[in-house]
């Protein structure tokens, strides 16, 4: 046999998603080179390790076997590694990762530093959904998970790193007139879910639950990415966190809806299980996380202009309603905002 550890990472992602696609777009590679390196890896046994029934995808016993054994063989060239940058006086180890899908606009932003600090340390992070991220944290097999509502299922502690806001959003062909309008709009717009197991579904549902808000589902779709598209296309409209939408409201492609309650407030907290024993590479990193985060969230949301965005079709006035105490004239280095005939306004979202 002359595989590669390179086949392995792709064999074992493959058995991980269950799927070709999934595998392709966490390896960050092309869908073909993924097929490629799974064939190349089939071809030196005998048996076959998946079988296709339909258009989904099953990884055979011999396959999960094969996956267990292609496990254990990376875990140990993870360790020489590790073994080798110790003897050199470097953290190093394995810093597992769970977050939910809008937690990649903000989970990168407290890692940076400290991987630039400890670059022994190798980070594996994976995006799913709030279901998805909590059944690895009860499986122990990651070290710390980003979820924007805490879990009921098991026992953790945690961190609060910042607040997370939703708003209701539409592509910008519809105009709306009003400064501030009442729950009888969402009966005039269709609304786009996530899929069931998503944390802003399940932050919309419980919103609309609690206000009894007469809505419209249009359709469900799997990522805050594809509903996002599904808007701008004018498909609907959507519950959104704002934090994932800076672009599509620079450009004007959405707008935010000013509606009663809104926005929905929840908070980013990083978790992990109660009486966790870390690794050093864990440890480190909640320390770092302990002792950076206000920093962090000052230089790289409120003092930063991520947080910077066009709400078009808004006035000056409706936006003051909109946004309330939030809204502020200095993102810009302690500079006044500036606004385009009243339309645009440059923000700070706290």
């Amino acid at each position: 046999m002359n595989y590669t550890l390179n086949q392995l990472k792709v064999f074992l992602k493959i058995t991980q998603t269950q799927s070709i696609t999934k595998a392709a777009e966490e390896l960050h590679l092309t869908q073909p080179a993924v097929s490629i390196q799974l064939k190349n890896f089939q071809d030196q046994f005998d048996i076959p390790l998946t079988e296709v029934v339909g258009r989904q995808l099953y990884i055979t016993e011999f396959g999960k076997e094969i996956a267990a054994a292609a496990e254990l063989i990376l875990e140990g060239v993870y360790e020489l590694n590790y073994k080798t940058q110790a003897h050199k006086g470097q953290l190093t180890g394995r810093l597992k990762i769970s977050i939910v899908s809008t937690g990649k606009y903000v989970m990168p932003y407290f890692l940076t530093d400290f991987l630039k600090q400890h670059q022994g340390v190798e980070l594996a992070m994976d995006v799913t959904n709030k279901a998805k991220v909590i059944e690895s944290l009860e499986k122990n097999e990651v070290d710390f998970s980003l979820v924007s509502l805490l879990p009921d299922s098991i026992a953790v502690d945690s961190i609060k790193l910042m607040q997370n806001k939703l708003y209701l959003v539409s592509n910008t062909d519809t105009k709306f007139s009003k400064t501030t309008y009442d729950n009888s709009i969402f009966e005039q717009l269709p609304l786009i879910y996530r899929e069931v197991g998503s944390g802003t579904r399940l932050v919309m549902e419980r919103f609309i639950h609690e206000n009894n808000l007469p809505v419209l589902k249009k359709m469900e779709l799997t990522s805050n990415e594809a509903v996002k598209q599904a808007v701008i296309a004018g498909l609907g409209s959507s519950i959104m966190p704002i934090i994932g939408l800076k672009n599509e409201l620079s450009n004007g492609e959405l707008q935010i809806v000013p509606v009663k309650k809104f926005p929905i407030k929840t908070n980013w907290h990083l978790i992990w299980l109660k009486n966790k024993k870390f690794s050093s590479a864990a440890g480190a990193y909640l320390e770092y996380v302990r002792k950076e985060k206000d920093h962090i969230i000052h230089s790289k949301f409120v003092g930063n202009n991520i947080f910077s965005i066009n709400l078009p079709f808004v006035k000056l006035s409706e936006l003051t309603q909109i946004l309330g105490k939030s809204l502020r004239h200095d993102i810009f280095g302690g500079k006044m905002g500036r606004f385009n005939n009243c339309q645009t306004a440059f923000t700070r979202l706290e």
